[in-house]
């Protein structure tokens, strides 16, 4: 399968100046797209614009007050932003105007990291386990000890990097987390140095947080097109294309200095005759991605309806025209919608609690093979997604952990932000 992630301006998909409403090229206010693309067919996408995304943040944040009832606390952040923090999220907090005695009071001054950005009415959810990430592997500020490994990673794999690494000391108060990533090392040193480097940055956060005063934003803000290439595309693509030359040079700098041996996929497009966006057709592959009727190649269709409280997707036979017995005709159909669904759900961004509604079949043993079917097609999303069975009407229950806005809202957001051209 070949992958291909492209980054490049919002506006020139919509064929719009680079400097409507005011937004330059560079600098402050770009919005970016990217794209990812398996075999050409689109699979994530991603809406970037400076400065509209906290997450991965660290601030010195300060508790405003601490509310029992619902077992959390709300933080103010600088810009005087407030934020939800979850106890579960603070039970070793790491605080800078006293010493930390497990409890969270109001007043107290807490290292925290946005987890979740905003949603419409909700605010930004915080983590006092602060992370440090890396490509192949994290550091968490977590109260805990020692190194931790992908449950994704066999046996095999987790016996080899456990001996690259035994000679590596993990500081107390720390977690060194191996990402699934690590199994594409071949030469295990680099993640050594990987790991080694991640350390130093945790303890010169650590040390800057308890010396900074309270609302200072700690971290350096990564942007999101390298802070996804970096910790979420697995494996790493194999080919990287901008036609935005401030990501060229952001993305080649960070090549240069953490992945040399990847510098010949990453490129510069420039043709006056074709845009990047015409060149991969994305501009089409965006409207499908927004239409709530998905065709299958057997003739039949899914319908997606999100609500409020959740999302429904409904599996129909449309035009199917195959010559099989009715038995036959429904699995094949529900084999397809089962492949596109989890890849509906990872392109939408969608979240929370999704029903699929597959089309009915009489045999336990089907519908077991359906439910397996779709468990590994959605294990291949970067988020986390738990497939929970199927109802005795027949719907399918699924729940995916909302990290950010559905694309949906964010196309939406930025069209009514700067009027309906084309």
């Amino acid at each position: 399968m070949s992958t291909t992630y492209v980054i490049t301006g919002l506006f020139k998909i919509r064929n719009l100046p680079d400097k409507e409403n005011g937004l330059q090229a560079k600098g402050a206010g770009q919005k970016l797209c990217c794209c990812l693309l398996e075999d050409d067919r689109l699979t994530e996408v991603h809406i970037d614009q400076e400065g509209q995304t906290l997450l991965g943040n660290i601030y010195v944040g300060k508790v405003k007050n601490v509310l029992k009832n619902i077992d959390a606390a709300f933080v103010e952040i600088a810009g005087k932003r407030t934020c939800f923090l979850p106890l579960s999220e603070a039970q070793h907090p790491i605080l800078t105007n006293r010493p930390a005695d497990g409890r969270i009071l109001a007043g107290d001054e807490i290292l925290v990291q946005v987890q979740k950005d905003a949603v419409k009415t909700k605010d930004p959810v915080l983590t006092a386990k602060l992370s440090v990430p890396g490509k192949y592997v994290s550091v968490s500020l977590d109260g805990g000890s020692g190194i931790r490994y992908s449950h994704k990673l066999s046996q095999q794999e987790k016996a080899r990097i456990q001996a690259a690494l035994q000679e590596t000391r993990v500081p107390p108060d720390m977690t060194a987390v191996i990402r699934t990533q690590a199994r594409e090392i071949s030469d295990l040193n680099v993640l050594t140095e990987e790991l080694k480097n991640l350390l130093a940055q945790a303890e010169k956060l650590l040390l800057a947080g308890k010396t900074r005063t309270v609302f200072s934003l700690l971290t350096e803000k990564t942007p999101g097109y390298l802070r996804y290439l970096q910790t979420d595309l697995v494996p790493f693509p194999q080919k990287i294309v901008t036609d935005e030359l401030s990501v060229f040079q952001t993305l080649q700098s960070y090549c240069q200095k953490n992945a040399p041996d990847r510098l010949s996929r990453l490129s510069f497009y420039q043709d006056d005759r074709l845009s990047l966006s015409g060149l991969y057709g994305l501009r089409t592959k965006l409207s499908e991605a927004l239409d709530k009727n998905v065709r299958l190649k057997s003739g039949g269709y899914l319908v997606i309806e999100p609500t409020e409280a959740l999302t429904v997707i409904d599996v129909n036979t449309g035009k199917y025209s195959g010559k099989k017995d009715v038995e036959e005709t429904f699995w094949h159909i529900n084999e397809e919608a089962a492949k596109e669904v989890a890849r509906q759900l990872r392109l939408r961004n969608l979240s929370g609690i999704i029903l699929v509604d597959f089309i009915n079949m009489k045999k336990r043993e089907e519908k077991q093979q359906l439910l397996s079917l779709l468990r590994e097609a959605c294990g291949r999303d970067p988020v986390p997604v738990t497939v929970v069975d199927m109802t005795a009407l027949g719907l399918v229950e699924i729940t995916r952990r909302k990290v950010s806005r559905p694309l949906a809202e964010q196309w939406k957001e930025w069209n009514e932000g700067k009027g309906e051209q084309s």
